[in-house]
């Protein structure tokens, strides 16, 4: 049942934020996190995400805006999912960003947030709308209004663009690819192959990834190629028209070569660009810019440059009509597609 999140509008005497000395108090409310919270997750309007969940008497959700403030914050940090949990649960800053003035309350397991992603890109899919896109391009709306921000002059630039809400690593990406792989199957199959499947069906793919160590990927990954061989060669006559027969297939191309009759995990070198990203979007590619790797399409921006602004933002994107490209509506410009695929 979705529910708003109005606790943050209501701040109490008693709480970590207010136990700490006046100086530290002013320093964490103009630091960062106070800029992030008045200026971005109070003006987030959470309404447009009730789509996601059930309209009917139930456990009201997680706060939407601290699911979305999360997703940003990550970005900006560069932070793996482990360590986004833990600026949760124990930095000051990134709870108080979040409209939480105390530790020890508004916890959440993070398998809440594998789920909030799995909605957002089922709804994407289903409906053809990113949910988070749209959450950019209102709080943007109500920040050029905030800051009265002079948009007749404005300069582009090219960015790179994620294909889907949900990245992959590797060996994530393995995992999910035969995941679908045993959805495919018919009750035989499945049954026949339920113990050589059982390692990888013990929840999502991103849970599998959670519990290994960074040393561990490399031994998965082999046996993971070495059973993808496998089920291309028993499958074939069964399975061979079928697109996640098709899909498999790529993959494992893409990520072993056959040396005599075994096959051998590629090192990350010999990984092409043009290599599949996620199974969701067969077309995205991989491309490094400013020494950072970025999976998805390349896109131009616009930002406001009048010099007569006090501070300069991004102006809001969208999905092209078409569904196959971004395009970014600005003024006094016209509407212009930009999208392409990464050049390998």
């Amino acid at each position: 049942m979705f529910k708003k999140n109005k606790r943050h509008l209501q701040p109490v005497l008693i709480c970590s934020v207010n136990e700490l000395p006046e100086e530290q108090r002013e320093y964490l409310n103009t630091s960062w996190s106070g800029v992030f919270y008045r200026e971005f997750f109070s003006r987030l309007d959470e309404e447009p995400f009730a789509v996601l969940y059930a309209d009917m008497p139930s456990w009201p959700n997680v706060p939407v805006n601290v699911l979305v403030g999360l997703e940003y914050l990550k970005s900006s940090f560069g932070w793996s999912d482990e360590e986004m949990y833990e600026a949760f649960l124990y930095n000051l800053q990134v709870r108080y960003a979040l409209g939480y003035d105390e530790f020890g309350t508004g916890y959440f397991d993070l398998r809440t947030m594998y789920y909030f992603r799995e909605r957002l890109s089922r709804y994407m899919q289903e409906k053809g709308v990113n949910l988070l896109d749209q959450a950019f391009e209102q709080v943007t709306d109500q920040q050029l209004a905030a800051f009265q921000l002079k948009t007749g002059l404005q300069r582009m630039d090219s960015t790179l663009v994620g294909s889907n809400i949900r990245q992959m690593g590797r060996l994530q990406l393995l995992v999910e690819i035969l995941q679908r792989v045993h959805r495919m199957l018919n009750a035989d199959d499945q049954a026949h192959y339920r113990e050589a499947f059982a390692p990888y069906l013990q929840g999502h793919a991103g849970q599998y990834v959670y519990r290994l160590r960074v040393e561990e990927n490399a031994a998965h990954i082999q046996q993971i190629g070495e059973f993808m061989q496998r089920l291309l060669g028993e499958l074939k006559e069964g399975y061979s028209e079928d697109p996640v027969y098709q899909v498999l297939e790529r993959v494992f191309n893409e990520h072993f070569r056959v040396e005599g009759e075994a096959a051998k995990a590629k090192v990350g070198r010999e990984l092409s660009a043009t290599s599949l990203q996620s199974p969701d979007d067969l077309e995205a590619t991989f491309r490094q810019k400013g020494g950072k790797g970025y999976r998805g399409y390349v896109a131009n921006l616009t930002e406001t440059c009048d010099p007569k602004n006090a501070l300069q933002l991004i102006t809001t994107s969208s999905r092209c009509p078409s569904g196959k490209c971004r395009w970014l509506p600005t003024t006094p410009m016209t509407a212009a597609c930009w999208w392409k695929p990464y050049p390998t």
